[in-house]
């Protein structure tokens, strides 16, 4: 690259500035609830608002809606978002993830089908990966995709399926033969198809962003099959990396960090040198986001570098909630009238569970020392 991967373009810092002005007026503090990062607040009119100003589908081509925009221009707005604590879960998956997988791999009408509504904001989807009794191990899954006549018929139950009860679509990974990891094909699912049964799982914190989804005898077309029968591992794989490597898997405690640092600054002890300790890790975590945005600018695949920025965050976010919560000097209160302090507690209660998203710690250090020695 001709350019340091840490630098901002002229160009790029004005969209920064862009949005940082447009977030002052649309969402000023204390007129929405804040989030911890992309699983928290949903609000489809806020994420209808945002496709309307190009930010949402920024990475899908403008012949589908999209804004053709770069994956760091993407980056930039993402996290001005997550400093926030926007309310930005509706949108989340859909723009991140399954519209780009769809662009890879849809057919010509998939893409006309979905993209445009995925720019605009209007659709949202979840993904159906993990199952019961299936852990970490994907390969293992056993809901199952049958050929009927010109289609399908699906059976099985997805778990932790986040978002997936406000969901309109869920890209769904199926069983289509015995083999391992070939035998596995990817779908898109309309959440209102009959046979589809999604029950919320009320969560420690009192939320229930996660979904059990039951697909009993559900009958599809072939036109829901995303791309080649066999090709799900492959597909799926491309899809986290796109999950992995963003700003994302640090910022999710960013509201609280932001509240939290100005009360700090006047204190010269073992608080500000926990703040300088924090910063300093967010900032190397940042560029290491950044150099992983340009290289997928330059036509890259950084599987092993998404999977070490994966892994270090989760261990950066875990660390540095306790720190904050540390230094409350008691344990924070979920019913709180203070909104940052409530949200320091559901931090607290949930903050575990960042380490499962995206990829277990072990299996991303797998991927990792693997990546190294090829």
């Amino acid at each position: 690259m001709s350019l340091e991967p840490t630098v901002l373009t002229g160009a790029e810092t004005a969209l920064q500035h862009e949005v940082r002005a447009y977030l002052d007026e649309r969402i000023p503090p204390g007129t929405y609830p804040l989030s911890l990062g992309m699983t928290g607040v949903s609000d489809p009119a806020f994420s209808r608002d945002l496709g309307a100003k190009g930010w949402v589908g920024m990475a899908l081509a403008p012949e589908y809606g999209g804004g053709g925009r770069s994956a760091v221009e993407r980056l930039l707005v993402v996290e001005e978002l997550l400093a926030r604590g926007a309310p930005v879960g509706y949108h989340w998956v859909a723009d991140r993830q399954s519209g780009p997988t769809i662009q890879r791999y849809g057919t010509e009408d998939q893409k006309r089908r979905y993209l445009p509504g995925i720019a605009r904001g209007e659709l949202s989807f979840s993904i159906g990966m993990s199952e019961p009794d299936s852990g970490s191990d994907l390969a293992s899954l056993r809901a199952r995709a049958r050929p009927d006549g010109d289609g399908w018929r699906l059976d099985g139950t997805k778990i932790w399926t986040s978002g997936a009860a406000e969901a309109t679509h869920v890209l769904g990974l199926f069983r289509t033969s015995e083999d391992r990891h070939a035998g596995l094909t990817q779908f898109v699912l309309d959440c209102t198809t009959p046979g589809i049964t999604i029950s919320p799982i009320p969560f420690i914190d009192g939320s229930q962003h996660f979904c059990e989804v039951v697909f009993d005898d559900v009958r599809v077309g072939d036109d829901a099959r995303l791309g080649e029968v066999g090709a799900g591992w492959t597909q799926n794989t491309g899809e986290l990396v796109l999950e992995r490597g963003g700003v994302d898997r640090w910022m999710s405690l960013m509201p609280v960090i932001r509240e939290w640092a100005p009360r700090v600054l006047a204190d010269d002890g073992a608080a500000l040198s926990d703040l300088g300790r924090i910063t300093a890790r967010m900032w190397a975590l940042r560029g290491l986001s950044l150099a992983i945005a340009r290289l997928v600018d330059d036509g890259g695949s950084p599987v092993t570098e998404a999977a070490m920025a994966k892994e270090m965050a989760t261990r950066f976010e875990k660390e540095s909630v306790e720190l904050v919560a540390r230094h409350l000097g008691r344990a924070p209160e979920l019913a709180a009238s203070d909104p940052v302090e409530s949200l320091l507690a559901r931090a607290v209660l949930v903050s575990p569970s960042w380490t499962i998203r995206g990829g277990t710690t072990e299996v991303l250090r797998g991927i990792i020392s693997k990546g190294l020695a090829s």
